[in-house]
């Protein structure tokens, strides 16, 4: 027993402490056709890295951007990974086409030994990574910033299940929540919680997550909405039409949110927002965004969580977005969506007899979800109560959940014409799905395990 016991201390006492995360932030400016990057800062966060050193390396291939931390004595990787930011979604906007605009954007890791070099990459033409921004960086050097930011409240466990290090790290942070309605969003926040661990993948895999809270208080409640004047000055900055959609939330204040989260352990961040407007938005890699009170508020969380967790493309391709896609139909990197429907990336799970491309009732739809969509533009223009909007929402998903759900190749897996935002061209793994419609339907099985893949590269 003593000796047992005595091996227990040595190894323990062998055991380096977790490094500090360090979090560089730098501005990413351009427009259509030219991007560059320049340093803004380099901090130090409040708490101990998070994640799993045994996971460094991202091999997921996920991402428009990519970055890698190397040794500078040695060239060795130490850590890297894929994402994607506001900036590269902007850039397809028409606005891009005639406008330069800066956005803040930051990259976290372990606190690194000695020297390191930062290489930061974007796919090209071929969709390979390229080399865009390459800066070194000395963790010795006085003018990084190891200051604490003001706390933003109480850390709410929401759900612990083991060390960080372990675990798949998931904050939810408020915005738009005053302090008297803390109780509010704390119900809320459980609420969602709950409804993401009620869909597959997650439910099976809900042991593999932590789940904190966070909510700076507002002095006024909601956020901005600008397209009908209000405007909030709320704590992270959330805000609907971003980039011009109505329903689009975002934060462009990625200072604000990020001195928020690190006083809490996270890889994935959800901003709930007190608001009872339809609207929601997920980067991968970055965050997802869901208004609280909405009457479809747990479907949208669960959609965006989608694109920040897994990267998952949209597949829906009838309602107006204010991104463009490019004529040439390149094979997105995505993992459920493909340009190539004889064979997909989720070859793996077809359906013996769907055949490739697999036909469904594609005109019925489109002309169904047009006419929808005409109606949806027509009650935001008049500023109809939200109600109107939950009735017709209502109302396409009982057409659309018969359409879908009883096509002769429904619940198999093959390859769907209309998705990634275009009718043609682009092709998804079932007929429906949860980044296809609102309606009561799973994610797809391609949707599906690229949940898994991801959940794998953080939790043990």
């Amino acid at each position: 027993m003593l000796r047992r016991l005595l091996f227990s201390l040595a190894t323990l006492a062998c055991l380096a402490a977790p490094p500090r995360t360090m979090r560089v932030d730098f501005g990413h400016t351009g427009d259509a056709t030219s991007e560059t990057f320049g340093l803004d800062r380099v901090v130090v966060e409040p708490l101990p890295w998070a994640g799993d050193p045994a996971k460094a390396l991202d091999a997921s291939n996920l991402g428009k951007y990519f970055f890698e931390v190397d040794d500078k004595a040695t060239g060795k990787a130490l850590y890297s990974r894929g994402f994607a930011s506001i900036f590269g979604e902007w850039e397809t906007t028409d606005e891009a086409r005639t406008l330069r605009r800066t956005f803040s954007e930051s990259l976290r890791f372990p606190e690194p030994d000695g020297p390191v070099r930062i290489h930061l990459k974007v796919r090209d033409a071929a969709n390979a990574f390229k080399d865009v921004w390459t800066f070194d960086l000395d963790p010795r050097d006085p003018s990084i910033d190891r200051s604490l930011p003001p706390s933003p409240g109480a850390v709410l466990a929401l759900q612990k299940e083991g060390d960080p290090a372990g675990k798949a790290d998931f904050l939810i942070l408020g915005d738009g929540y005053t302090a008297a309605e803390r109780p509010k969003f704390e119900k809320d926040a459980r609420r969602l919680m709950e409804m993401l661990f009620a869909q597959s993948p997650f439910k099976e895999h809900r042991a593999d997550f932590n789940v904190w809270a966070i909510c700076p208080p507002a002095q006024e409640s909601g956020i901005s909405r600008p397209s009908t004047g209000i405007h909030r000055h709320s704590p992270l900055g959330a805000t609907y039409d971003a980039f011009g959609s109505e329903r689009y939330i975002l934060t462009f204040d990625n200072k604000a949110w990020r001195e928020a989260a690190s006083y809490a352990p996270y890889e994935f961040v959800e901003i709930l927002v007190n608001g009872q407007t339809y609207g929601g938005g997920g980067i991968f890699n970055l965050f997802s965004t869901v208004a609280a009170d909405n009457a479809y508020s747990s479907y949208v969380f669960v959609h965006e969580f989608g694109h920040h967790f897994a990267g998952l493309a949209d597949e829906y391709y009838t309602s107006d977005v204010a991104v463009t896609s490019s004529p040439a139909r390149p094979e997105p990197w995505e993992p459920n969506v493909t340009a190539n429907p004889r064979q997909p990336k989720w070859a793996g799970l077809l359906s013996p007899a769907a055949p490739l491309p697999t036909p469904w009732k594609k005109a019925e739809f489109e002309t169904f979800s047009h006419a929808i969509q005409k109606e949806r533009r027509a009650i935001r223009a008049a500023n109809k109560p939200e109600s109107e909007m939950d009735a017709l929402f209502a109302r396409e998903k009982a057409f659309e959940t018969n359409l879908l759900g009883t096509d002769a190749h429904s619940g198999q897996v093959g390859a769907f014409e209309g998705a990634n935002y275009e009718s043609t061209g682009y092709f998804r793994s079932q007929e429906d799905c949860i980044m296809f419609t609102r309606d009561s339907v799973p994610f797809c099985a391609a949707c599906r395990a690229a949940i898994e893949r991801v959940i794998r590269m953080y939790a043990r």
